[in-house]
């Protein structure tokens, strides 16, 4: 991993320009915005404050670790996984290596179910909800920021996973509303939720060597893989699901590319009804929506 010489270096927006120059050479495919956030993140800096603070001396320790942050990049690493951080939904989140980077396409779900969420405490005055396979919290942690009476139980496989989630809880002053334990989906909880939402695995098995390298080996495999088909995490939910929901509530899923049909037809088998489907910002049917007949 050769790192940017940045000896001559004097000041933040010099050493951008020669990270990027860097990246730009090892050919990476997002290099400009890697540089950017790589550097304003080291300095701390927001991105957009490099054409206002540019000017700022970079101290020697500063240079010190942004070369080898820039190494790590050059290496292969993710931006986020070496600042440690992703932000999503406005919300700084802590990584770590058994959670998965929170994606702006996740952020779908949240809007998704927010109108419902909202809607659900003005005439209860509360909401219940189960976010499945939460890694870093984010869906859960997004919708309790929007909905100060609403109150969350994430559930993970991963004890490692249970702590981060739990850790950026109470890094966003939301940990009085927020538990998470460790867990297979809904099993051997005897809890009733107004709102089941999860981003489960849903990467066959035999596709994950096809991601990208950064995919590939900075994401845990236990949150990426979904079985021969892909489908194995949607049959456990849809399963465990009906005898978990509150009356009128809602069970929320992120799907992969393609998935909307067999992902349906899985809940359908179950007794739900879908009632929305949400595209991304691409496009892609990315949220499925559903719910119990006369429940």
């Amino acid at each position: 991993m050769a790192a940017p010489d940045l000896s001559a270096v004097a000041s933040i927006g010099e050493a951008w320009l020669a990270v990027r120059t860097a990246f730009r050479a090892a050919g990476l495919d997002t290099a400009d915005l890697d540089a950017r956030l790589l550097v304003t993140g080291l300095t701390d800096l927001e991105p957009h404050q490099l054409a206002t603070r540019g000017e700022a001396t970079l101290g020697e320790e500063q240079k010190r670790r942004l070369a080898q942050a820039a190494a790590e990049r050059i290496g292969g690493r993710p931006v986020h996984r070496i600042l440690g951080a992703r932000e999503f939904f406005g919300l700084r989140l802590g990584l770590s290596p058994a959670t998965l980077e929170p994606r702006p396409d996740t952020e779908t779900l949240v809007d998704a179910v927010l109108p419902f969420a909202r809607a659900r405490i003005e005439q209860t005055g509360r909401c219940r909800i189960a976010d499945l396979g939460i890694g870093t919290g984010a869906i859960g942690l997004a919708l309790l920021a929007q909905c100060p009476q609403a109150e969350c139980l994430g559930v993970d496989i991963s004890d490692e996973a249970v702590a981060t989630a739990r850790a950026n809880a109470q890094e966003l002053g939301l940990g009085s509303r927020y538990r998470a334990i460790a867990g297979d989906w809904l099993a051997g909880i005897e809890d009733c939720f107004d709102l089941i939402v999860s981003n489960p695995p849903y990467i066959p098995s035999g596709d994950l060597a096809s991601l990208s390298r950064e995919v590939v080996e900075h994401d845990p495999r236990l949150a990426l893989d979904g079985g021969d088909d892909g489908l194995d995490a949607y049959r456990a939910i849809a399963r465990q699901a009906p005898e978990r929901m509150a009356v009128g509530g809602v069970l929320a899923l992120e799907i992969g590319i393609g998935q909307t049909a067999e992902v349906t037809d899985l809940c359908r088998a179950a007794g739900f009804e879908r009632t929305a489907v949400h595209a991304d910002l691409g496009g892609l049917e990315r949220v499925l929506e559903f719910a119990l007949p006369g429940v």
